[in-house]
């Protein structure tokens, strides 16, 4: 199993009974796994503060209640949880929060361990699937038992690589029911200030627990002293790989911190070096116990520490030669070996949309939009920020497209005043934190025209179900939400919300021109599916004629992937200049008959294929 897969068996072993997620690489298939056992009740939340409040109502209902998200997710679920910390559990709550570490699909990298210093509550951190899947069952237990919500913090690393796990099979835990608390459960200030004692009394009990009976913290001995290892999670992988002989401690329950174990651990060898994914928490508070450790001095404070960081490092530190890479004896392919720069010849493969994708239109359209400033957002749009398009100015987080457009239109130069500003938004995206963006938009009188992309899936992660879809995580049939209607809800004039097809580029075009020139809020709304999901229905391909073709690149400027450049040309002007022609080919095997490079095509050289069939 993956670490993701463990995790939703873990917590369907431990008789969870509800689960809530919002999708975001790389948690999304714990929910994707979790929902396939029939015995829990799992849902697809609009975004990751409802999935944890959803998660929190069944906890007080005496469930075991489960969530989870990404880093950047448990910042907008953070109100609930500073709160939730004060009241406690009823049934056990265990969220799981995934730390993109390394960034590979995230526009930022951070460390989910400050959250359980911040909440006064514990860290779990797993290093495989095993322990993913064992910690989790572990967590409800200590979520009872100390009367507290649980972190576990896992990583890209623990998400997504497979390993063969041992299971136990499902404890049934039947619901304790609800009991009313006014004092515990209505969190007035009056109530909040008699629960931060309790909440600090807990702390200080699990600390003592940390340092003397959790099982999770352990020493595992070497015969190299020269140095000894604290670590946690994947990095207890890599260090072990780096250093067999070395002893290490190793830290399951990371928060608490087990201080004085480690106290006595560091007494054992000369050099105690804190191996630790991002931020130097552990090595800032082992300091400030004053035990002399080593850590982000000689480690880096971003991306994983494997064995081709770690191993230098160490070396550098004892003064020792840096080892060489050695080949895989079997492959004789060197095991650590850092990818060649463009210069050796490696072709760069930035991300980039699929193909016949919606969006693919609406950035190429916005890339011949003059005088327009584009605040972008998160999602497989994103992507239009990249080239051909260039086509996004601003991208901060989830919804921020809406808030951050309303501000550059109230706080634009004198310079700026002949510029629209147009916001760009997915649908799922919109229904996370968009609407309340819109809705100050329209409440202060903002002059912004909004592009609300409408897939109808939560794309970037994998075609997740969403309100927008009519669907939830099981496929059965529920309410659509029906975006018209909800943007006048919203304040939006009835005139000024235009839904369009994107693949009709020239009508696209004409509905932009024209909303941005209208002062004051308007909303296009795009309506095509994404490629990936069953409601896209594919149509004949097309070819390039290549008698026709005559090198302009117009098709190229879509980006889409089917479009491949066969040869180019420099052909010279009769004025002296020159113009690099690049003449293509579709690859009709992949390419679904969109119809968008047709229409940029003078010369029609890009026709339906004769006869050709899809299965």
């Amino acid at each position: 199993m993956s670490g993701n897969e463990a995790l939703a068996r873990g917590a369907y072993d431990a008789g969870c009974r509800v689960a809530a997620a919002y999708p975001g690489t790389p948690s999304t298939e714990i929910l994707e796994y979790t929902s396939q056992y029939k015995d829990m009740y799992t849902e697809w939340s609009v975004n990751e503060k409802v999935s944890l409040e959803v998660a929190i109502g069944a906890s007080l209902a005496g469930s075991r209640s489960f969530c989870a998200m990404k880093h950047v997710g448990l910042n907008v679920a953070s109100d609930a949880l500073m709160t939730q910390t004060l009241i406690g559990v009823k049934g056990g709550l265990v969220i799981a929060v995934a730390d993109d570490v390394g960034l590979s699909s995230s526009q930022n990298e951070q460390d989910s361990r400050y959250w359980g210093r911040f909440a006064h509550i514990p860290v779990l951190e797993p290093a495989d699937s095993q322990e993913a899947y064992d910690m989790v069952k572990y967590a409800f237990d200590l979520s009872e038992q100390f009367d507290t919500p649980v972190l576990l913090r896992i990583t890209t690393r623990v998400c997504h690589v497979k390993s063969i796990i041992t299971t136990s099979g499902r404890v049934e835990k039947d619901s304790l029911g609800f009991v009313k608390e006014q004092t515990r459960l209505v969190m007035t200030p009056a109530n909040a200030k008699h629960r931060i004692p309790f909440m600090h009394q807990r702390e200080a009990t699990m600390r003592d627990f940390s340092n003397t009976e959790c099982p999770l913290n352990t020493i595992i001995p070497g015969t190299d002293t020269r140095i000894g290892y604290v670590t946690s999670g994947p990095a207890f992988l890599h260090v072990s790989e780096s250093f067999p002989d070395a002893p290490v401690f190793k830290m399951g329950l990371s928060y608490p911190l087990p201080t004085d174990k480690i106290r006595e651990f560091a007494a054992t060898v000369d050099q105690l070096v804190v191996v630790e994914e991002i931020e130097p928490l552990v090595e800032i508070e082992l300091k400030a116990a004053g035990i002399n450790v080593i850590g982000k001095d000689i480690l880096p404070l971003q991306g994983e520490l494997a064995p081709n960081i770690l191993r230098p490092a160490i070396a550098e530190l004892l003064g020792e030669p840096i080892p060489q890479i050695e080949p895989d004896k079997r492959s004789g392919i060197s095991v650590e070996v850092a990818l060649p720069s463009l210069a050796d010849g490696l072709f760069p493969r930035p991300p980039t949309m699929c193909v016949a994708c919606p969006h693919l239109g609406i950035y190429y359209t916005l890339s011949k939009v003059k005088n327009t400033i584009i605040s972008g957002d998160i999602g497989c749009y994103t992507l239009g920020a990249g080239h051909p398009w260039n086509a996004m100015d601003t991208c901060v987080c989830m919804g921020a497209s809406m808030g951050v457009a309303l501000g550059l239109d109230k706080g634009r130069a004198e310079s700026d005043d002949n510029k629209s500003i147009l916001a760009v938004i997915g649908d799922s995206t919109f229904m996370h934190m968009g609407m309340q963006g819109l809705l100050d938009i329209t409440y202060n009188k903002g002059n912004v025209t909004i592009l609300l992309l409408d897939n109808r899936a939560v794309g970037m992660t994998g075609g997740q179900e969403n309100p927008g879809t009519g669907h939830n995580i099981h496929g059965e049939e529920t309410q659509r939400i029906d975006f018209r209607k909800l943007c006048e809800a919203l304040g939006v004039n009835p005139e000024r919300i235009h839904e369009v097809n994107p693949y009709e580029m020239p009508t696209l075009f004409k509905a932009i021109r024209k909303e941005v020139k209208i002062k004051e809020p308007s909303v296009i709304i795009t309506n095509q599916p994404c490629v990936l999901v069953d409601y896209y229905k594919n149509k004949p391909s097309f070819e390039v004629i290549d008698d026709k073709c005559t090198g302009c690149t117009n098709c190229l400027d879509i980006g889409c992937p089917a479009i491949m450049v066969t040869r180019r040309e420099t052909v010279t002007k009769p004025n002296g200049s020159t113009k690099e022609l690049a003449f293509v080919r579709i690859e009709s095997a992949v390419c679904t008959g969109c119809d968008l490079c047709p229409k940029t095509c003078g010369p029609d050289a890009i026709i339906p294929v004769e006869g050709f069939t899809r299965d």
